[in-house]
């Protein structure tokens, strides 16, 4: 189910040698990504159990189950805004509905991250899978 642009993660990740490549292409996609306004830098938005500040804004076009789903985010860590930027990558243009169907720890097994992010990043990770299938059930109803 992941998205095409999660594949093309894929394939970039499998492409590249090594786990320092990995990590600065993972990096490269953080600063790919527009920042998050200061105005939307608020608590509602911030993610708990991150080591590192992560905010995701929702931006959900419908209403019910069909409504497709996206979200913005930031961190101030540059490895946490590419691991943001996977997500984005795996989730956006969703249904709500879809999202909670992804497999997200399988998807993202593909990629090899559990076994090469620390426990405090993996855990952070984890905190934000769960903020977007909240985000998801909220959007539902």
């Amino acid at each position: 189910m992941a998205q095409d642009a999660f594949e093309e993660i894929v394939e970039t990740f499998d492409f590249l040698d090594d786990w320092e490549e990995r990590y600065r292409h993972v990096i490269d996609l953080g600063k790919a990504m527009q920042p998050l306004e200061e105005s939307l830098r608020v608590p509602a938005t911030r993610v708990e159990g991150c080591a590192s500040q992560v905010w995701l804004v929702p931006e959900i076009d419908g209403q019910g189950a069909d409504a497709l789903f996206t979200f913005r985010g930031d961190s101030d860590a540059m490895i946490v805004r590419g691991l943001i930027a996977i997500l984005r990558a795996l989730y956006s243009g969703l249904s709500v509905a879809d999202v909670l169907k992804v497999d997200a720890p399988a998807e993202l097994a593909r990629l090899g991250l559990d076994e090469h992010l620390s426990s405090q990043r993996s855990n952070g990770l984890r905190a934000m899978v769960e903020r977007v299938r909240l985000l998801s059930e909220k959007a539902i109803g």
